[in-house]
């Protein structure tokens, strides 16, 4: 079957597309026909090779982390799902790979699309859509009357997280430019701050929750807007001693992560304020609930560019501007 493959490891490194073994499949897993995937700027520090001692991936291999598509398939164990269910999914760490035809997904990673959703539609929704999920409903548990600022809300998850916020019945700022102000407004963000010309820093205060984003300099200025118990969330860095621990690091790494998320953990200790790092997981369950929410009109997903397969590296190298308002889909038809 075809897929895009990363031979190397290199900044930008082009994918190449190529032929593949079929997939193997379990006792548990679902093989799915892919007929949409969603890219993510994880997939670039992938292939960047940032994540090298912390993700066992050795190229050659196919990434990919959001799919769409049909159940061709299923494994003697799984009772979930049969052949021909529309299907969407964050397959788990370790069983990547959807920029391919095909891919066996665990079954516990899978859930229905939403029935109101195109499957083009419905892959850009699983890896942002379980981030915003962990941060806000798993983790921070927000309730009506919390204040949560999420940073790049034109982003992604942002665009995702404002609306789940907003559900949640939390007054929601965000960071965006002036041009994308209406755009995030529209999606349920009472507050937007210009960061071109506003420092939030010096706008915002006593905060619930910051969903933290960006890099090392926000993260720290996020600090000063949070009240006393307030949780600092960061899905972009640095990892903390939990994460490693989490990933069953060895002891030389799990060394090199607390030292490197010492600083902020201790100016964070310092001012009564929680943080951590999350790196999402794939959870069948939560995107079941997600789709509910998506087929009840409370959160729609929000579409940048849409690319044909073949186009893949195009649409990589779109990811990497960083300047991409919602997300960005590959369609293999």
């Amino acid at each position: 079957m075809k897929a895009f493959i990363l031979n190397r490891y290199g900044k930008k490194q082009a994918l190449r597309l190529g032929d593949i073994p079929e997939p193997v499949t379990g006792p548990d897993d679902v093989l799915v026909e892919v007929e949409a995937a969603g890219l993510n700027q994880l997939d670039s520090k992938i292939r960047d090779g940032a994540f090298k001692p912390i993700l066992r991936y050795k190229p050659p291999l196919v990434l990919g982390h959001d799919l769409a598509g049909a159940v061709i398939s299923v494994g003697a164990n799984v009772r979930r799902f049969k052949p021909g269910d529309a299907v969407y999914a964050r397959p788990r760490d370790g069983q990547i790979g959807t920029y391919a035809e095909r891919i066996a997904v665990n079954e516990a990673d899978l859930a229905l699309k939403p029935a109101n959703l195109s499957m083009t539609e419905a892959a850009s929704i699983p890896l942002v859509g379980l981030t915003a999920w962990q941060v806000l409903v798993e983790r921070a548990r927000i309730k009506p009357g919390h204040k949560v600022l999420i940073h790049a809300g034109s982003g992604g998850v942002g665009t995702f997280a404002i609306q789940l916020a907003k559900h949640l019945g939390a007054t929601v700022a965000t960071t965006a430019s002036a041009a994308n102000a209406g755009m995030v407004k529209a999606l349920g963000a009472d507050i937007v701050i210009d960061y071109r010309i506003q420092k939030f820093e010096e706008e915002l205060s006593g905060y619930d929750l910051v969903l933290h984003s960006l890099d090392a300099q926000t993260l720290e200025k996020s600090l000063k807007i949070l009240k006393p118990g307030g949780k600092l969330i960061s899905i972009s860095g640095p990892p903390d001693p939990a994460f490693a621990r989490a990933q069953g690091l060895n002891a030389v790494l799990r060394l090199v992560l607390r030292l490197m998320s010492a600083g902020i953990r201790r100016k964070a200790k310092r001012a009564g304020i929680d943080y951590s790092f999350l790196f999402m997981r794939a959870d069948g369950e939560q995107l079941e609930r997600i789709a509910k929410l998506i087929e009840d009109g409370t959160i729609r997903p929000v579409i940048d560019r849409v690319f044909p397969f073949g186009q893949l590296n195009e649409a990589l190298a779109y990811i990497d501007t960083g300047r991409a308002k919602g997300k960005v889909v590959v369609t293999m038809k």
